[in-house]
């Protein structure tokens, strides 16, 4: 654990002096220490910020703060941390020579389904989703994920609960190498923008097919989706092992911090463990 406490840091501040962010020279903490405290919370302490803010003062000798202060703090540098992680992704697709992809989504409820009407977080019918997998539905957001093919995210939208796989699929930026290949499940058919993506990036998006498609796959082409998408499903399940019950926020905004928080602890976390 300090091994890697040491390595976030490191890598975020030397991000940081390369962007050169405004940092208040009164403040008792740098920026580089706030998302790292942030990141620790997500990777070891499912989320409490206030034990990983412990931790960082028994053991790294990190000034003290107090909960409200560093919670302003996190939020002002909630575009910081977004630009970091899609630095980190735009490396990792770099360094990804053989050019696969992975796309799917997992759902984050707010709240169980029977506090629906007592729910201060989200108050809107938009937010109620339907999670196929586990057939039942819940009620928050959905996060659409862009992996490696060994299961490293490099890119993500976060959209309402309710939103479908193929409506979510426009609005992400598929920025990837020309002759790309992109594995998805069948949520996202779209031959439109599977036409699109192919005539104009030479990126090749390979749905999934039903089993009344208008483009059915071979025997060999389907033994071959099923076997790659197989990973980003493992990286979800490594990903959610570590929310808590429930993700504490006072604000939409928090809420969805967190599971940036979460999501980008992860990518480093299996970074670092592959360097």
């Amino acid at each position: 654990m300090t091994d890697y406490t040491i390595a976030i840091y490191c890598f975020i501040d030397d991000y940081l002096k390369i962007s050169h962010p405004p940092t208040d020279v009164r403040r008792k903490t740098n920026n580089a220490e706030i998302l790292t405290v942030a990141l620790l919370s997500a990777q070891y302490f499912y989320g409490n910020q206030s034990s990983a803010c412990q931790y960082m003062r028994q053991h790294h000798g990190m000034a003290c703060i107090d909960k409200p202060t560093f919670n302003r703090h996190l939020h002002r540098l909630a575009d910081t941390l977004t630009s970091i992680f899609l630095a980190l992704g735009q490396t990792l697709k770099e360094l990804n020579v053989e050019s696969r992809y992975l796309i799917d989504s997992f759902p984050v409820a707010v709240c169980h389904n029977i506090r629906i009407a007592r729910c201060r977080l989200l108050q809107h019918e938009a937010y109620r989703g339907y999670n196929a997998s586990k057939r039942e539905y819940f009620y928050g957001f959905k996060v659409q994920v862009i992996t490696t093919a060994d299961g490293l995210p490099t890119d993500y939208v976060i959209t309402a609960g309710s939103i479908h796989d193929n409506k979510a699929l426009p609005s992400m930026q598929l920025t990837l190498p020309e002759g790309s290949e992109v594995y998805a499940d069948s949520a996202y058919t779209n031959y439109e923008l599977e036409d699109l993506h192919e005539e104009c990036e030479h990126i090749r998006l390979l749905v999934e097919r039903k089993s009344n498609s208008k483009r059915p796959d071979s025997a060999a082409l389907r033994f071959i989706k099923k076997y790659y998408r197989k990973r980003i499903e493992t990286s979800f399940s490594q990903i959610t092992a570590h929310f808590p019950g429930k993700i504490h926020a006072v604000t939409p905004q928090g809420f969805l911090l967190k599971i940036v928080l979460f999501l980008f602890a992860f990518t480093l976390d299996r970074t670092l463990s592959t360097t």
